[in-house]
């Protein structure tokens, strides 16, 4: 909505503001931009400029106005269908609820079975780990009379090599 005006009667071609703000901000400018008046704050106004301004003012206002019923209107469409929307999810978070009860015996002896489980596999889990560390135990075992056997076997060829060498002492 922009049409061309010459409102102040000096031959410039003005563009007329669109909407209630650009009205108010060339309101704005107008009264910002006038001439001051010599040794005063009061400024010269173009009386045409600034009634045609208000004119248009009122004009853009009713529509304005008419907009944000119609916004208004929506928004409270939009709340009618939300509390619409909340009261059928609660119904079927109620219904789903009572469900629940209900199977609340059968929750109850599942959960008795449950345990019985548990407790049967923390038995079994410690049977395995009590021969778990028996044979580790045994292999330890195993491995350290290896281990002394090799290390008599190394005693003996170092002494044997003292001997050769002469008496040096080679334990470390």
């Amino acid at each position: 909505m922009t049409e061309s005006t010459d409102v102040e009667g000096d031959g410039l071609d003005r563009t007329a503001p669109e909407g209630l703000t650009g009205i108010l901000d060339a309101l704005t400018a107008a009264v910002t931009h006038a001439r001051a008046m010599p040794m005063s704050s009061s400024v010269l106004l173009n009386r045409a400029e600034l009634l045609d301004l208000l004119e248009q003012a009122r004009d853009v206002l009713p529509t304005q106005l008419t907009r944000a019923d119609e916004l208004l209107a929506d928004a409270d469409a939009a709340r009618i269908e939300a509390r619409e929307q909340a009261d059928a999810v609660l119904a079927a978070a109620r219904t789903r609820a009572a469900e629940l009860v209900d199977a609340d015996q059968l929750i109850s002896v599942t959960r008795a079975r449950a345990r019985e489980i548990l407790a049967d596999a923390e038995g079994v889990g410690e049977t395995l780990r009590r021969d778990a560390d028996d044979y580790c135990d045994r292999r330890l075992a195993e491995f350290e009379i290896d281990l002394g056997k090799v290390l008599a076997q190394v005693q003996a060829g170092r002494a044997k090599l003292a001997g050769r060498l002469g008496g040096v002492d080679t334990t470390f």
